[in-house]
């Protein structure tokens, strides 16, 4: 699966983190993606669990003879901002962007090329938006669905490496939930 895919996927899951909770998770609602992630994880091959707190932990061993390498770790969280989250989360597709201003949904929102300068460069590119009416959520689920991108090249066994970590955490928009991380 490629990477926007599984991004697509991920974003539709709302996960808002609370500013107002005191618990860990600020929100109930991160379970959820914790779960899929945890169980794709586990259809991928790896060793992976969600704790009491909502984190995801994943472990892949060393490829055979890279059992010295440094181990490395790969860290996302799963939360997204509050605002804008008290419905469904709808991506947009625009194919072939003409680089051009780019109207939002059908509330007619504009992302002007006076604003946004680089849009020109984007020109011809697949860019996934929302219709404006609520977040994306690609900060940070984007960088999960690099990980698990990454997790399924690795576990084809085709790129020796040595230990490989993954975490997926809660609450990081509210500088919470990083505080109770536990590193193996």
């Amino acid at each position: 699966m490629k990477a926007y895919e599984r991004l697509l996927n991920y974003v539709v899951v709302r996960t808002p983190s609370d500013e107002n909770s005191e618990t860990v998770p600020s929100s109930d609602c991160q379970f959820a993606l914790a779960e899929k992630l945890c169980e794709e994880l586990h259809e991928l091959g790896v060793v992976a669990y969600v704790d009491d707190k909502c984190f995801v932990y994943g472990k892949i061993d060393a490829t055979r003879g890279y059992e010295h390498c440094r181990k490395l770790g790969f860290i996302a969280h799963m939360d997204t901002v509050s605002d804008y989250c008290d419905h469904d989360i709808v991506p947009v597709i625009t194919e072939n962007y003409n680089g051009e201003d780019l109207v939002l949904g059908n509330i007619r929102r504009v992302l002007s090329v006076k604003n946004f300068p680089h849009f020109p460069s984007l020109k011809a590119r697949t860019l996934i938006t929302t219709g404006w009416t609520s977040v994306l959520g690609a900060d940070d689920k984007a960088g999960i669905a690099n990980i698990m991108t990454m997790v399924e090249r690795l576990m084809t066994g085709e790129i020796p490496h040595g230990p490989i970590r993954i975490a997926f955490t809660p609450d990081e928009e509210i500088g919470g939930g990083i505080s109770s991380f536990d590193v193996e």
